[in-house]
């Protein structure tokens, strides 16, 4: 057999599917399965997001290739959202449609790092944006965050590790793995920084829409007069319409930025999914509302979490936001795999190990508490409270 791509050989297999394999190993015993793994809605899209898809989908005019920016209704529909969710003037050239958010990460990171060159991540990281980096040949550094500071980057650490090779500092924000929420004075901060130091910032927002407190900007970039030329946001559709299935995300840059990713995105996948893109271009205005209610919910899920945890007091939730808690666990003897797998198989609560995530993230597991109703989410005290690994 020939050999294979060294980078993506050493790559570890994707981290989900084992989390899950784990579960299936679960008898039953406890009750139900209660996923905490992957980041999904646990709940299903708006019958009229149902309808338009299919609608949509039955419709020959998607059927062809569209342009590789994205259809020119949901880069219009798109650039007025983000321009009211920011108080700030964007235009469909700001916006570049991609068939997802890790799709949308790796047309970022090509367009702005080449092998050997070096880009910037906290710790702990987004697995994905790690192995998407080491399978380009793209080094990656991280900068600490520690629990005492809320798993926040604190700007003096960032502009320490920044050398010469480094391109870019990628951030997420709310976080994942944490839920860790930047402040926008933090924000500003780091762009601050990288306009300084002359490199790029590229932060995800695929979670933004899941915020404590509605109608509140997450940060005020876009307001910076030179915004268009350091800043990349990323954003999910998935998540607040509820269509991971459909793989649709968004990139929000400088017209130049997007004119060099549709050259990374035509090699990629020409084009974003189109019957998805029509959707979405109609459902954005309709359904605000529903997506209101969408976050009131998972800020509902989170308090509930927080509740159950603190009947739990050898279990420590060190962060919580958005989707994710960043939960300490309590046996320093496991390492969080260990801890996890045995989670899964003796209690039926499946989450993801805190290793996956980052160096020193043992004493870690992440709950994607979204996915589970607030009723689910109470069965943990039991849960956890009786589990004993062997």
């Amino acid at each position: 057999m020939p050999a294979f791509n060294p980078l993506v050989e050493k790559l570890a297999p994707p981290p989900v599917p084992s989390v899950f394999a784990w579960g299936r190993a679960y008898d039953g015993s406890r009750g139900p399965l209660i996923d905490l793994s992957q980041a999904v809605p646990g709940y299903p899209p708006h019958p009229d997001m149902l309808t338009l898809l299919g609608e949509m989908a039955s419709s020959t005019a998607y059927c062809g290739y569209g342009p590789i920016e994205g259809d020119a209704d949901l880069r219009r529909a798109y650039a007025e959202h983000v321009s009211q969710v920011y108080g700030a003037t964007l235009t469909p050239e700001n916006t570049h449609v991609t068939s997802g958010c890790n799709e949308a990460f790796a047309s970022a990171a090509m367009t702005v790092a080449g092998p050997g060159q070096t880009v910037l991540m906290t710790n702990p990281f987004y697995f994905n944006h790690d192995t998407t980096l080491a399978m380009m040949g793209v080094k990656m550094r991280s900068v600490a965050c520690r629990p005492e500071d809320g798993f926040l980057p604190k700007p003096d650490t960032i502009a320490a590790a920044i050398t010469p090779e480094v391109r870019a500092l990628a951030l997420v924000s709310p976080n994942n793995p944490t839920g860790a929420v930047y402040p926008p004075d933090l924000l500003l901060a780091i762009f601050e920084l990288c306009r300084a130091k002359d490199i790029w910032l590229i932060l995800d927002e695929t979670y933004r829409d899941f915020l404590p407190e509605a109608g509140r900007a997450p940060h005020g970039l876009f307001a910076q007069g030179d915004w268009q030329e350091r800043l990349i946001s990323l954003y999910s559709f998935s998540k607040s319409l509820c269509i991971p299935g459909h793989r649709l995300g968004a990139i929000t840059a400088g017209a130049k930025t997007v004119e060099q990713i549709a050259k990374v995105m035509d090699n990629l996948q020409i084009c974003a999914p189109r019957s998805a893109q029509a959707a979405v271009a109609r459902a954005l205005p309709i359904l605000a509302g529903w997506r209101e209610g969408n976050r009131q919910e998972i800020v509902r899920r989170a308090e509930a979490l927080t509740v159950t945890m603190a009947k739990l007091p050898e279990w420590r939730v060190d962060s919580l936001g958005a989707y994710f808690a960043f939960v300490r666990h309590p046996f320093p003897a496991l390492g969080s795999a260990d801890v996890a797998e045995r989670l899964a198989r003796e209690a039926g609560v499946i989450c993801i190990p805190g290793a996956y995530f980052g160096e020193g993230q043992e004493a870690y597991l992440r709950f994607a508490f979204a996915n589970a109703d607030v009723e689910t989410i109470s069965l943990l005290k039991e849960r956890l409270g009786d589990f004993r690994p062997a």
